[in-house]
């Protein structure tokens, strides 16, 4: 089944709305914002990468606001435990019966505040709800829930205090995206108070609607043309002299959802090239691992992205749509 021309001019209306609500707490940021709503609608999660005060947990925060479901926050810092996130079994000595008590990540929309900060130990404890939407205690497999999305903020690995991701938690998450600074209009309009408090925000959308708008997002066309790109862009990633360990399948698939996402946002049936090409940075790049040579020469996962996309040609558009 294709999603119908209605239909995508329905999602395309509907993801311009909740942008809007978003950006009236988050200013000057409207790229970061449609990111992150692409990969909340493509069954995605998203870590928010950025040096401290750039809005990182306003931004998600606004997000949870503007879904009409259950929004928690976690708080990750060193003496975290695993426990503190999934929850435990607590012995009922009244019952005689143990009681599982769930924890904060049964949540549609959970919020990992500065997840660098806690032990791999404890990041590990993501891994297997992040990839299947459970979590598994004492033998027991109990759902968090649909939609399901993990919007982690983390502190660049020079600050003090902050452990790096494991990269089995890094391949994980769908995006990875960078706020900045804001610009200079954007920066007086915050001063003169034109930012509202996101507990000031309505909700634009339910839990229900969420699903059924990334099941329509599922339904773009993508023709055997534009996903013989994405696997070219793939396989040019695992040969690149300064990588080490290149793009994954679950990259190649994610990039391919995010694709689709991002034609329904523009109220279009099928997904092109400049789709690919405009979510290819945020998709792919924290999936590399560079070799620690070129790290020391300067060279960033972005810049190895970036050249990639510059050697592999893309179908024309004739051609792809």
């Amino acid at each position: 089944m294709t999603i119908t021309q209605p239909q995508a001019d329905w999602f395309a209306q509907t993801f311009a709305q909740i942008a809007d609500n978003v950006e009236r707490a988050v200013l000057g940021k409207r790229h970061v914002v449609e990111l992150v709503l692409t990969a909340m609608m493509s069954d995605g999660h998203v870590l928010l990468e950025d040096v401290p005060g750039t809005g990182k947990t306003s931004l998600a925060r606004a997000m949870g606001q503007s879904v009409q479901g259950t929004n928690t926050r976690i708080q990750f810092t060193p003496d975290l435990l695993p426990s503190d996130i999934t929850g435990l079994s607590v012995y009922d000595q009244k019952e005689g019966v143990f009681e599982f008590h769930a924890g904060p990540i049964f949540a549609n929309i959970v919020l990992a505040d500065e997840i660098n900060r806690a032990s791999p130990k404890t990041q590990s404890a993501l891994l297997e709800v992040m990839e299947e939407g459970r979590v598994t205690i004492d033998g027991v497999s109990r759902p968090v829930g649909v939609p399901f999305l993990v919007l982690a903020t983390q502190n660049p690995v020079e600050q003090a205090g902050t452990y790096r991701l494991p990269e089995a938690q890094l391949d994980r998450f769908m995006m990875r995206a960078s706020l900045g600074y804001p610009d200079h209009a954007a920066t007086v309009r915050i001063l003169d108070g034109a930012a509202v408090s996101t507990d000031e925000l309505t909700p634009i959308i339910t839990p229900q609607a969420l699903v059924g708008m990334a099941d329509l997002a599922a339904q773009v066309y993508v023709d055997s043309l534009v996903l013989d790109y994405i696997a070219r862009l793939v396989d040019a990633t695992r040969t690149a002299d300064e990588v080490r360990l290149g793009v994954s399948i679950r990259g190649a698939l994610a990039l391919t959802r995010a694709a689709r996402t991002r034609a329904a946002s523009q109220a279009r049936t099928y997904a092109t090239p400049d789709d690919v090409k405009s979510l290819a940075v945020p998709v792919l790049s924290h999936r590399l691992i560079l070799h620690p040579e070129a790290e020391f020469d300067g060279v960033t996962q972005e810049t190895v992205i970036g050249q990639v996309l510059l050697d592999i040609a893309p179908p024309s558009r004739r051609e792809a749509v």
